[in-house]
């Protein structure tokens, strides 16, 4: 009797304490669920999507063109024109001091009709010396002489023209005009300086036109040709262009190519701005995923992943352009590959994770 009451006691011990253990475990699990983060997936899909090269480069003027005077040693009198204004063809910009210029150019003048009227007298007196020769009433070297006169003070006329014209040249250097129609872009002159031929004193770019220009490494520049749009984005609005030209070679030392766009509205844009431009090269199948996805750590793009285990797997990708919330997934990727997109910037390697849909996902995450 007594041994049974022993046995009895112990079965109902052992019992008691599988039932704790069975308990543990239970709790155990419940608390790693509720501690798993929730997430929702997606998979990689391909679609297509413009082909783009993003580069950066400076906005510079199409033709930019230094103007100067022709004559040294005048003193500017005028200066009509400054930084910014848009100017027309032939407008004067600045004027020299010409009082000499004018005197020099009347003396010249005053020379050509001197010259003209002597010429006119000449041609007077050999054609009456001809009748006269005609009629044996003057000699054959009587008329010679007259001939001589005539075709010298014709010689004399025309080196009076010349002086004259060369004289009006110099007057017209006195006005500095526009050579085409074009906007102001610099000023290195001050009205009382005495100028030198050949200084530059403004800076014109021809018909205000800019265009924007990039260096691309040989294996990009391929991809680009003549016409490929170009969108630069630059204050809140996106200028667009078209290539315009393509350098036929690389640099020898950078190994570099440059390309040019036309930018016909250029909108805000300035010359000297920096901007970064993005060439469309045409469309084509490419590998994307959301670009919520996508996790910047240590100047890098992950992606993460969920194991059998539901733990969380970081990868490592190469990413290209994005558009419309997905964006290109150059390398470390493949198609329907599942990454995690609603949860993924609170992840780290090996955390637990669950996987629900993404409305549950999001607003877990927001709390």
């Amino acid at each position: 009797m007594r041994s049974l009451l022993l046995r009895s006691s112990l079965l109902v011990l052992s019992l008691a304490v599988l039932t704790a253990c069975g308990g543990k475990d239970d709790a155990e699990a419940d608390a790693s669920t509720t501690s798993a983060l929730p997430v929702s997936v997606a998979a990689a899909q391909t679609q297509v999507m413009p082909r783009t090269v993003l580069v950066s480069g400076p906005v510079s003027a199409f033709e930019e063109m230094q103007l100067g005077v022709e004559i040294s040693g005048q003193r500017v009198t005028a200066l009509n024109v400054d930084v910014g204004q848009y100017v027309k063809k032939g407008q004067i910009l600045l004027q020299l001091d010409h009082r000499t210029l004018d005197s020099e150019l009347a003396q010249a003048e005053a020379s050509l009709r001197q010259a003209q009227a002597s010429q006119e007298l000449a041609r007077l007196n050999y054609q009456r010396s001809e009748k006269l020769a005609a009629e044996k009433l003057i000699s054959e070297s009587s008329l010679d002489e007259l001939r001589a006169n005539r075709l010298n003070a014709e010689a004399q006329t025309a080196t009076a023209r010349a002086s004259r014209d060369s004289a009006q040249l110099r007057r017209d250097f006195a006005d500095l005009r526009a050579p085409a129609d074009g906007l102001i872009s610099k000023r290195l002159v001050q009205p009382g300086q005495v100028v030198s031929a050949g200084t530059e004193l403004l800076r014109l770019i021809r018909d205000g036109r800019l265009e924007w220009r990039a260096e691309l490494p040989e294996d990009q520049l391929t991809g680009v040709a003549v016409g490929n749009p170009v969108q630069l984005p630059y204050a809140g609005q996106t200028i667009t262009g078209r290539i315009r030209a393509v350098t036929p070679g690389v640099d020898a030392q950078t190994r570099t190519g440059t390309v040019y766009a036309d930018l016909p509205e250029p909108g805000t844009l300035k010359q000297g701005v920096y901007v970064e431009g993005r060439i469309v090269t045409g469309d084509g199948e490419v590998l994307t995923i959301p670009t919520a996805a996508i996790v910047q750590r240590d100047g890098h793009s992950y992606v993460f992943s969920v194991s059998d285990k539901q733990q969380a797997t970081r990868h490592r990708v190469r990413t290209g352009q994005a558009l419309q919330g997905r964006t290109a997934i150059l390398e470390g990727l493949k198609a329907g590959d599942k990454v995690v997109v609603e949860g993924a910037g609170f992840l780290g390697e090996g955390d637990r994770v669950r996987v629900v849909d993404a409305s549950a996902a999001k607003k877990a995450a927001a709390q």
